[in-house]
């Protein structure tokens, strides 16, 4: 079986000058564990890398256990694997706003949620954005941009599935490098 390319999205780390963690640091923790073609993208905690075995679930497992042993925090990691992030991209239900990269976002979810908790969302929902779940992600367009949006602070308390957020830049970057990979 040939290694096959995925892309971990780490989320509370290098955040406000918390828990800061160097991507050249992180780049050797994953080629320590084995992983190779590792490539990081922007301080937040973005990482392709290529695995001979395992699957996301059992790969964000192992993942988020070493990095809490390493780092003595917990981070919370999404891993993909390239064919979601494809998905991610064609099924984009915002396309006319695909060029302002910085309004609109993605957020890798840990699972699908529930029609509730959808609803719950859709009710908070009042200002300016706009939001559309398929599966584990969630499309959100915030026309004043992330930092201003009121409802994206809402997200995860509101919605209660963890996960975390890419604007369109990220989104289109990792997907070429995960495609290069």
């Amino acid at each position: 079986m040939s290694a096959k390319v995925f892309v971990a999205l780490f989320s509370g780390i290098n955040v406000g000058g918390n828990r800061m963690v160097k991507m050249a640091e992180l780049k050797s923790f994953f080629e320590s564990l084995g992983f190779s073609d590792v490539a990081t993208y922007v301080q937040s905690g973005n990482v392709v890398f290529r695995a001979e075995k395992g699957d996301a679930a059992a790969l964000t497992a192992e993942l988020e256990a070493a990095f809490e042993q390493k780092w003595g925090f917990a981070s919370r990691i999404m891993v993909r694997d390239a064919g979601w992030f494809k998905r991610l991209v064609k099924d984009n239900p915002y396309p006319e706003v695909a060029g302002e990269p910085t309004k609109l976002h993605a957020y890798a979810l840990e699972r699908e949620p529930t029609a509730e908790e959808e609803k719950r969302l859709a009710d908070k929902c009042t200002g300016p954005e706009r939001f559309e779940i398929k599966g584990d992600v969630l499309y959100l367009h915030a026309p004043d941009g992330l930092g201003k949006s009121v409802f994206a602070n809402l997200i995860p308390r509101t919605l209660k599935v963890p996960g975390t957020a890419r604007n369109w830049r990220s989104v289109l970057a990792l997907l070429e490098m995960a495609s290069k990979a």
